[in-house]
């Protein structure tokens, strides 16, 4: 195997990785209001990813950083192309970070509640936004001769990129609702199994829809393993959340969000960003990676660092791995009222 697809499949890694971690973070945001019905039962739920959520960007930190170096051709197509789309992913994470450390800085509810929209949408942009730019890599996108991206912000808003939205919209927000039920007690784990049970529905229509468009317009007949696996593990997130078997329900949406993602670099291999104007003008794993030297430098870095940093992740969720409820609330224990930030214990 060479350098250029070994580096593909690590970036592959990476984004299954963030997608896997950040999503639920992405759907613990997006659901806060509905199972937070009070200030507590908020604080409970942002507690449950407040010592995590900063790491698990950590992911897509990497994932660009290692798309830049092995793929620069892709990496300044993507991010040119991709302009505005990827401008509004980091606002959006930029707001929901100043949200998770603000909105208990000033003992207000109208504050609190002003900072907790700004969670909602700081999460439901990204969850929507990824799965769009996503949808258009692999059905690829107007590119000229030398590489430049030739459409606008429309090009990018078809029917296909929309639904692959709406199919990590769901999917983040299922993984939210199901890691909520999995780390919680009380009001807000019966409220998160409740949502996870409709949500799962959703999922499976509009996730196996968009897997079935992707599997019926590309030439892959492989994909059709993945996008099984995907239906079964959604089917079983279902199934495992119904008889309160949280930790199998998350297990299975980690499932399926790895068989989305590898149906999606499935398809697009050995392309990194296909042209609709002519095949010859696509991105490939060759013509878009950088040299040798460059890829053997790297891939000795990751082989030292990657263990390191699977090793301290791991350890943190060890760390925090207990359920949280209104009882680890400063408030509700009868203590002072510490603040209401994310990292309130």
């Amino acid at each position: 195997m060479a350098l250029t697809d070994i580096w593909f499949l690590l970036i592959a890694v990476l984004w299954t990785g963030y997608f896997v971690l950040d999503g639920f973070d992405f759907g613990v945001g997006m659901l806060l209001p509905v199972v937070g019905r009070t200030e507590t039962d908020r604080r409970v739920a942002i507690n449950t990813i407040g010592p995590v959520w900063d790491g698990n960007e950590v992911w897509l930190l990497v994932a660009g950083g290692a798309t830049f170096a092995a793929f620069p051709e892709w990496y300044a197509s993507l991010f040119s192309g991709f302009y505005l789309a990827l401008l509004l992913i980091l606002m959006a994470l930029i707001v929901r970070g100043v949200a998770f450390e603000f909105r208990g800085k000033i003992d207000s509810d109208r504050w609190r509640r002003n900072w907790d929209i700004a969670i909602v949408a700081g999460s439901a942009v990204p969850a929507l936004l990824w799965g769009v730019a996503f949808a258009n890599i692999v059905q690829g996108v107007p590119l000229d001769a030398r590489h430049e991206f030739t459409g606008s912000l429309l090009t990018l808003l078809n029917p296909y990129a929309l639904l692959g939205g709406l199919a990590t919209l769901s999917l983040f927000a299922l993984h939210g609702a199901v890691f909520l039920a999995l780390k919680t007690t009380g009001d807000v784990r019966v409220r998160a199994a409740a949502l996870a049970r409709t949500l799962g529905g959703a999922t499976i229509v509009v996730g196996g829809g968009f897997l079935v468009w992707t599997f019926l317009t590309h030439d892959r007949i492989w994909t059709a393993v993945p996008v099984l696996v995907t239906a079964a593990a959604l089917i079983g997130t279902v199934v495992m959340n119904a008889r309160g078997r949280e930790g199998w329900a998350f297990l299975l949406t980690a499932t399926a969000i790895l068989g989305v993602t590898v149906t999606l670099f499935g398809t697009l291999y050995p392309d990194v960003l296909p042209s609709t104007t002519d095949p010859a003008f696509s991105l490939t794993t060759t013509n878009a990676s950088s040299t040798p030297y460059t890829l053997t430098i790297m891939t000795w870095v990751a082989v030292v660092f990657t263990p390191i940093v699977l090793v301290y992740q791991s350890w943190t969720f060890w760390v925090f791995r207990r359920r949280i409820g209104s009882a680890d609330i400063p408030a509700a224990s009868g203590l002072p009222v510490a603040g209401t930030g994310a990292h309130v214990r």
